[in-house]
């Protein structure tokens, strides 16, 4: 059976040279997470990789079409469309397409002191169903982004980008749920405290009591607050009042109005109670706030 590692039709390729890797690795950013190597392979029949030694970096393959195969620490595992794989360093390993139906492939080698915690042992391939809220052309779109900005690598700025575009990449994989839920949440089945913080966030202005908001969710005030509370750890009106003290500051430091005109419109009948609230919830009082923040 021929066999290939590269060259096939409509394959794009990006290969980070060390000079690069190693001019960018004093930025922080960098250093935790980055990019040596990056493709995309259509349809690569006869495609095969074998390292018997490992070798130094993580390696994503994200097949969008087709199957493949991968065999590692003694075992073999399919893997076809809507799957990927992380596969860890310093572990030997080989895979391929699969001669009938060869896969399409996103892939790209990756390092860094947090590249680590983007992987979770036992290796096997991880199912990503197409589903109404599922942002497959949201998470290509990323990688084209990344692909993008490492074409042009030379700049700094450019290869800085592209690495912190690989944390939202690599996140899409590993927190599936909070990537799909974020494009439409009236398009997925939200948790209970999830419902009831949007809820909030959609009244923070009003002046909700704990029995309106329990009565909007068909619940007893006690029974609601418990509920609310065992799944975030914290009342809901503690909640609710830390949500309003984050909209006052964007008020505060993002408008000329005074403080005594903000309180009002976010549901505070007292002044003196939102001042020590937002005291107590910042660290430090409105006015005192709006002076740091306009002076940074």
């Amino acid at each position: 059976m021929p066999k290939q590692q590269q060259g096939f039709k409509g394959q794009r390729l990006i290969n980070i040279s060390p000079e690069i890797t190693q001019n960018n690795l004093h930025n922080p950013i960098n250093k935790s997470l980055y990019i040596t190597k990056i493709g995309f392979f259509p349809t690569v029949k006869y495609h095969y990789i074998n390292k018997e030694h490992g070798v130094g970096y993580f390696i994503l393959i994200y097949c969008t079409g087709g199957e493949g195969w991968c065999k590692i620490s003694g075992k073999e595992f399919s893997i076809s469309e809507n799957q990927y794989i992380i596969l860890p360093p310093d572990t030997p390993y080989s895979f391929g397409a699969n001669t009938s139906n060869p896969w399409t492939i996103y892939w790209l080698h990756f390092k860094g002191t947090l590249a680590s915690t983007f992987f979770h042992a036992p290796v096997s391939p991880q199912l990503i169903l197409p589903e109404s809220d599922s942002r497959l052309q949201d998470r290509i779109q990323l990688f084209e982004e990344i692909f993008a900005n490492l074409e042009l690598s030379f700049h700094s700025d450019h290869y800085s980008y592209a690495n912190i575009c690989l944390f939202h990449f690599l996140g899409s994989f590993q927190y599936v749920e909070q990537f799909r839920r974020i494009r439409n949440r009236n398009l997925v089945e939200k948790g209970f405290s999830d419902s009831v913080i949007y809820y909030m966030r959609d009244n923070v202005e009003n002046n909700l009591t704990l029995t309106h908001i329990a009565k909007h969710f068909n619940l007893s005030p006690s029974h609601f607050s418990a509920r609310f509370q065992q799944e975030t750890k914290q009342s809901p009106i503690k909640y609710f009042i830390t949500l309003k003290i984050e909209k006052a500051c964007q008020y505060i430091e993002l408008s000329d109005m005074k403080i005594s005109d903000v309180f009002p419109i976010l549901g505070f009948q007292d002044g003196a109670y939102f001042s020590r609230m937002f005291t107590k919830i910042m660290g430090i009082s409105p006015t005192k706030y709006r002076e740091r923040e306009r002076q940074s």
